[in-house]
């Protein structure tokens, strides 16, 4: 038998967790793993900086639905995956960070790079391992993806001591019984007598609404959901993560009276979310006090921790309770709800007449403007990422999904420059998809580079920018630290090779669009800098009372 390193095992393992693509940083006592990783026919994308590189592994995970992957040198290199695998873990997606670290050998000596990153990262992550002996290394990488992806997902992180990695064994002495272990995912059903509570409450409802999340997503349970919503007829909402689970052009999906249906609605079913801030918390003024609170949710602990009481609690999974619920509700229900489904839809329709499609046009370009371009110009099964400050609230408002998992922004942690990593991510995972990642410019900059991973990497997404010369809307002038100024980010792009151009009046965004995705057919990376209203302030989370 050959003897093994641990770089040669590691890759090994990883290759047998069906991984085909890493995000990475060369360097430090990973780069024998990152080329062993390359002979395994395992694809790495390197990135310009660790941080972009998590976020990436983030943005491959959500399209994927399954596990994305980071690698980093040591000390700062995987420090520096911090913010994305936090953000990650606020998100519940499974990335799988692998990081090489000093040598365990003469740890407390204070040599090259030297922090403990096990207690550096543990609050960012949902589990994290050292690795310290290479016979048990297939077990510990299976360990890892299966913690990943079990019950409610969330990041791990694996620590690779760079004596350990660079040690030998015969080949005969590695425990090889748990490599590529098939992924063991569970799908609790719900206890009778609580899907029996829900059906009931579902049964005495006259105003249901369906609230739900990103847990449809990773359980797979679109296609329920959808046939769930149109037998027993219930209007449902998601939260911005969730977007295309069921089509937003769905007949029962009344997206300019979210409020209204919150406000009035008498039952609340509540799928795969968290009882957040996102959907403030389930509690009144934004629902009714008198309202019943359904919620069904994967992780039981989950349950405990709502601000609100639940009234029926059901602990499962996505995918097998929306089966339970689709065999036991009587197909007849859905009529009894047809005043409510016609009421948000008079009021849709009424909301819509009103809005009429206008905005403001004395001055700068309205962000609102920039969404609808893009919104008649994507295509219907488009992924799009979407990150900054008023163009991710306008864009949420304004821009609708069809597809599950293909729209991404910042998520409950409110993290900004996922934008464009996460959308070098999504166009790695999907080659083919249409990819379009729309960014406010300051949250651009923090990961503007990553516009040369695309460009190097031959991964061909149209990124535009809404140019409104600082991190917020600002009308004004007021707001300390705010200001950018007017930066030629398309003269950014086009040294780094990408197609780009800069616009400055409405009329010219859709051709400008249309030239850049020729392009970005052709394989470049397209680029449009658009001048928007430094004025148009989009709805925001208020983080105290005292916030206007």
């Amino acid at each position: 038998m050959a003897e093994l390193t641990g770089n040669e095992i590691l890759a090994r393992c990883v290759k047998a967790q069906g991984v085909k693509d890493i995000f990475f940083i060369m360097g430090g006592p990973m780069l024998d793993a990152e080329t062993a990783c390359i002979n395994e026919g395992i694809r790495l994308i390197d990135t310009r900086h660790e941080q972009g590189a998590a976020y990436m592994a983030q943005g491959y995970s959500r399209v994927t639905q399954g596990p994305g992957v980071c690698m980093a040198a040591s000390g700062p290199a995987t420090l520096n995956f911090s913010t994305g695998l936090a953000n990650a873990l606020i998100d519940c997606c499974p990335v799988v960070a692998l990081g090489g670290s000093s040598p365990i050998s003469q740890f407390g000596r204070q040599v090259f790079q030297e922090i403990d990153q096990i207690k550096a990262l543990e609050g960012c992550v949902k589990y994290a391992d050292r690795v310290h002996n290479l016979k048990r290394l297939p077990q510990q990488i299976n360990f890892a993806f299966q913690k990943a992806l079990a019950g409610k997902p969330g990041p791990v992180y694996l620590d690779f001591p760079g004596d350990v990695l660079y040690m030998t064994v015969d080949e005969a002495q590695v425990d090889w019984s748990y490599m590529g272990r098939p992924i063991i995912k569970a799908r609790p059903y719900a206890e009778p007598k609580a899907l029996n509570a829900l059906v009931d409450a579902i049964n005495k409802a006259r105003q249901p609404i369906i609230v739900s999340g990103s847990g449809v997503l990773w359980s797979h349970a679109w296609d329920e959901m959808k046939a769930f919503v149109e037998k027993a007829g219930i209007p449902f909402y998601t939260t911005p993560q969730g977007r295309g689970v069921v089509p937003d052009d769905h007949p029962y999906s009344y997206l300019t009276m979210r409020n209204d249906a919150f406000r009035e609605a008498d039952l609340i079913i509540i799928l795969g979310t968290r009882t957040n801030y996102v959907i403030g918390h389930a509690l009144p003024p934004r629902f009714s006090a008198e309202a019943k609170i359904a919620r069904i949710e994967i992780d039981p602990e989950e349950m405990g921790t709502s601000a609100r009481n639940i009234d029926i609690p059901v602990v499962g999974d996505c995918k097998s309770v929306l089966q339970q619920l689709c065999e036991a509700v009587d197909a007849r229900i859905a009529e009894r709800f047809q005043p409510w489904r016609q009421k948000l839809a008079d009021g849709e329709a009424q909301k819509r007449m009103r809005a009429g499609g206008n905005y403001p046009t004395d001055g700068d370009i309205h962000p609102l403007r920039l969404c609808e371009e893009i919104k008649n110009f994507m295509q219907r099964e488009a992924i799009l990422s979407v990150d900054g400050q008023e163009i991710l609230n306008f864009g949420r408002q304004s821009i609708p999904t069809f597809v599950p998992g293909h729209r991404l922004n910042s998520g409950p942690f409110g993290t900004m420059g996922v934008g464009l990593p996460f959308a070098v991510g999504a166009k790695a995972a999907k080659p083919d998809a249409q990819v379009i990642c729309l960014h406010g410019d300051g949250s651009f900059g923090q990961n503007a580079m990553e516009l040369d991973t695309a460009v190097r990497h031959n991964l061909p997404l149209l990124c535009v920018i809404s140019l409104n010369g600082g991190w917020t809307a600002d009308p004004e002038r007021n707001k300390p630290g705010r200001d950018l100024g007017y930066t030629r980010y398309d003269k950014m792009a086009e040294a780094l090779g990408c197609y780009a151009e800069y616009v400055e009046e409405p009329e010219e965004i859709r051709p400008a669009l249309q030239r850049a995705w020729k392009k970005v057919e052709e394989g470049m990376v397209g680029f449009v800098n658009v001048k928007t209203d430094y004025r148009a302030r989009a709805t925001t989370v208020r983080f105290s009372s005292r916030e206007t």
